[in-house]
């Protein structure tokens, strides 16, 4: 009876040494599955970033509420500055002549009417004794009409002989005149011509205000009637030449606002207003030539700069932030919450997602629900990121 007892006591140990074995490998693999499944769940979790708040102050980041913005639908354009074709001139002169002197330099603002130089040549000078000539000769033919009339109202010169003398002092009258508008053409007063005033030198003026573009000649240069010796540019009513593309024209109208930056200064927003829409395609690329005028022009705008044009369509109020507040991770987008405590700030990603750009901001919608208190990063975000992933899997500052 005793071995009996004893064999059914070690019996009864080995089956309980066994089973504790059992559950103890059954509790701990149990635990490391959870384990395992709870890191691989957090595999694609973010870490936030902590700094101190000096650190902060010196990476000068700011801190806001996401807000309600208006933001538009665009369509963009490229183009360049142009001015109206009124507002540019080329200066000729209408007969050969040798340059004087020149009175003004490339750049230079000048005046309508404004002296830019003077040219001479003997046949400008035979022109004036030509009128001089025809001037004195009309003179002479005035009288002898005034005279004829005269008699012709008394009765006592024929009206054959008074005709004669009409057709004569007519005949004077025009070629006079004619020869006059070739000396309002040469800038030359016939006034002081038919006073015996002979210019050896005549001015060519400038036909528009503006600035010399272009200076074509120099002195003692010959230079044939029509030759181009200068180009005037007013730049006062520089407007900005757009491309619209097919796809974009029937959302394109007269009087939409158009928000501009130039290529060589992107820093610089200007607005502007549809003047006018083309009516023909352009081939290569198919698109329409658009015209806007500019507000509140800048100083040293210069034809022929290369701008971008975003042509607002719609405004609607939407949430929004500045597009340096947003990172992407794993093709997901992020903003970092900021929050201080105990002298230190800690930085979280919140995800979100992104929509319209509108003037380096970007509308977002939280993909949870956000306390409206809550303060974000405006700011620095590729440089959080970054400290937030430094280290193998990225880690806490």
């Amino acid at each position: 009876m005793k071995l009996y007892t004893i064999l059914s006591v070690l019996l009864f140990g080995v089956l309980a040494a066994c089973g504790n074995k059992e559950s103890k490998e059954h509790v701990e693999n149990g635990d490391q599955t959870e384990i395992n499944a709870e890191s691989e769940g957090n595999q694609h979790a973010l870490k936030s970033v902590e700094m101190s708040t000096s650190q902060f102050d010196a990476l000068d980041i700011k801190l806001g509420t996401v807000k309600m913005r208006n933001m538009a639908g665009m369509i963009t354009a490229n183009g360049q500055l142009e001015v109206p074709p009124q507002n540019e001139a080329s200066v000729t002169t209408v007969y050969g002549a040798t340059i004087k002197s020149i009175n003004v330099i490339e750049g230079h603002q000048v005046k309508q009417g404004q002296v830019l130089a003077y040219i001479s040549h003997p046949d400008i000078v035979a022109i004036q004794t030509q009128f001089l000539n025809t001037f004195n000769q009309f003179q002479l033919k005035e009288k002898e009409f005034k005279r004829q009339k005269k008699l012709y109202d008394a009765g006592v010169a024929s009206g054959e002989s008074f005709q004669v003398t009409t057709t004569e002092f007519q005949n004077a009258k025009e070629a006079m005149n004619g020869l006059k508008a070739q000396l309002h053409l040469l800038n030359i007063n016939p006034d002081r011509v038919s006073q015996g005033k002979l210019a050896e030198k005549v001015p060519v003026l400038s036909p528009i205000s503006g600035a010399v573009e272009k200076v074509n000649v120099k002195i003692g240069q010959y230079v044939s009637a029509q030759t181009e010796l200068f180009e005037i540019l007013n730049t006062q009513d520089v407007h900005a030449d757009l491309m619209v593309f097919e796809k974009d024209i029937e959302n394109v109208e007269i009087g939409q606002s158009v928000r501009l930056a130039l290529k060589s200064r992107p820093d610089l927003e200007m607005m502007a207003k549809i003047i006018s829409v083309g009516q023909v395609f352009e081939e290569n690329p198919k698109a329409v030539h658009i015209h806007a005028e500019i507000e509140d022009k800048p100083n040293n705008l210069i034809p022929g700069m290369y701008l971008t044009g975003k042509i607002i369509n719609e405004y609607h109020p939407t949430e929004a932030i500045p597009t340096e507040a947003v990172f992407t991770e794993n093709n997901r987008d992020f903003i970092f919450k900021a929050e201080e405590n105990n002298g230190k700030w800690r930085f979280t990603p919140v995800e979100v997602k992104t929509g319209i750009e509108d003037n380096n901001w970007i509308t977002i919608t939280f993909m949870e629900p956000k306390d409206k208190r809550a303060k974000f990063a405006l700011n620095n975000a590729y440089y959080l990121q970054a400290e937030m992933n430094k280290g193998e899997g990225g880690h806490s500052h």
